[in-house]
């Protein structure tokens, strides 16, 4: 993805706050304040949800059936 150069003034704090949280995530400012901004936007929580109803769609099949058996609707009901 292409870069772009986004100039930002914040007071000295933030600045602080900023240089410290990213260090201590082992990243740059830069990279820190990109992630917080993806964050804000939802993609990761999107990504998140996204990544979870397409496990469901692959497992949708044995969790019917796993359901099915635990409520005791299953083909086995009634012989035992």
């Amino acid at each position: 993805m292409a870069k772009t150069q986004l100039n930002v003034r914040v007071d000295e704090d933030t600045a602080r706050a900023a240089r410290e949280r990213a260090t201590a995530r082992g990243m740059s400012v830069n990279r820190y304040i990109e992630e917080l901004v993806r964050q804000d936007a939802g993609e990761v929580g999107r990504a998140f949800v996204d990544a979870a109803a397409d496990f469901m769609r692959q497992y949708e099949s044995v969790f019917a059936e796993e359901f099915t058996e635990a409520r005791g609707t299953g083909a086995g009901e009634g012989h035992g």
